[in-house]
């Protein structure tokens, strides 16, 4: 099989928005960390450090996807310079890397939204139980 310039440009597209929405939920994150700091000064609320100790993991598992993310454009533009030069068997080495490097960020995405579920369910039975003991 020859891998043609096109294959690899296909995935910019889709590598772009993936990027897009890595750096919109870092963001997120950062300004929801800026606030339960800013409410920890106010309240020193023993929960506030609960869900920043979880913000935190969140952060380190964003700044992979993107790492992980960058590199698989990096490897598909270089794919793309040695499909240019004619050099096949280099090319299909580094774009099947850099399809493992998008996996790679994939499956740590997956277990940042799983860490986001978890966070969001214990604030959910924190209310819950607040509701509870008002009732």
């Amino acid at each position: 099989m020859e891998l043609t310039i096109q294959t690899p440009a296909l995935l910019f597209p889709a590598l772009s928005l993936l990027l897009l929405a890595y750096t919109n939920k870092f963001l997120a994150i950062a300004n929801l960390i800026r606030k339960l700091v800013n409410d920890f000064d106010e309240k020193q609320h023993k929960g506030l450090l609960k869900q920043i100790h979880s913000l935190r993991r969140r952060l380190w598992l964003i700044r992979w996807m993107q790492v992980f993310g960058v590199a698989s454009i990096l490897f598909c533009v270089v794919t793309m310079f040695l499909i240019y030069e004619g050099l096949q068997i280099w090319a299909k080495i580094l774009f099947g890397f850099s399809l493992l490097l998008m996996m790679t960020s994939l499956v740590i995405t997956l277990m940042e939204i799983l860490l986001s579920a978890g966070a969001l369910r214990m604030l959910i039975r924190e209310f819950e139980d607040r509701v509870r003991a008002k009732s």
